[in-house]
């Protein structure tokens, strides 16, 4: 039995045409959204000079600043730290070492590979990386006053009232130039999960690229909807 061709109409054929597009677009951003969602771990590579500056760190681009870069400088000292401040969230903290005699503690300089979780036993809300008295630089990102190439800031912050874990890799050259430069970042997407400091590969991670203003016209492809539902609080 043969079947009887039917010619579309025009604006009918065009209709169907626009139909498939859009869902074909429609599938390509729920793909976008979906794949940062189920990722466990979140990494950004980044390039950003933060020692000369204060400035805000949105770990999980949300919108909403879980720490704050700082320097600052004295008569004949000058240092520079991590810290909360004006965080909406109070209780977002930080890896630390050991309190210098009479000043803050310092933030940790951790290697690659340790674990960031609920048994790291110093957690600060503000700490030191770098201090120096008479041009002499101490702190654990000194390393006898020549700096680190590539060494972790362990971070924990709350997404609707629920911890997650995250690091900040930094590079930090007090030789000549004087510089610490965030090369990149990563957090955990599910609660109380720990991290791996430095990791960037492997089937739990998705590589996401810094807010642009690409990445604000994708609109909800940028953001893990995970973080979205808490920034509207």
């Amino acid at each position: 039995m043969k079947r009887k061709v039917v010619s579309l109409s025009l604006p009918l054929e065009r209709g169907l045409k626009m139909y498939a597009l859009a869902a074909s677009a429609a599938g390509v951003g729920l793909l976008a959204l979906a794949q940062p969602a189920e990722a466990k771990i979140v990494y950004t590579p980044s390039h950003k000079d933060v020692f000369r500056t204060f400035w805000a760190f949105d770990i999980n681009g949300d919108g909403i600043v879980d720490f704050y870069f700082t320097a600052y400088t004295g008569p004949s000292s000058a240092a520079f730290g991590l810290g909360l401040y004006n965080v909406k969230e109070k209780s977002n903290r930080i890896v630390g070492g050991f309190y210098r005699k009479g000043g803050f503690p310092f933030c940790s300089a951790l290697p690659a590979g340790v674990r960031i979780g609920g048994t790291n036993p110093n957690l600060i809300s503000w700490g030191e990386l770098l201090t120096t008295y008479d041009s002499r630089w101490s702190g654990l990102w000194a390393n006898h006053g020549k700096g680190f190439k590539h060494r972790y800031l362990g971070l924990k912050f709350y997404v609707n009232g629920k911890a997650h874990y995250g690091w900040a890799r930094l590079t930090t050259d007090l030789d000549e130039k004087n510089f610490a430069v965030m090369t990149g970042y990563a957090y955990e997407t599910i609660p109380n999960k720990s991290i791996i400091a430095g990791k960037t590969k492997g089937p739990d991670v998705v590589t996401v690229q810094p807010a642009t203003l690409g990445h604000l016209a994708a609109g909800a492809s940028a953001i893990p909807a995970w973080r979205k539902a808490g920034a509207n609080k």
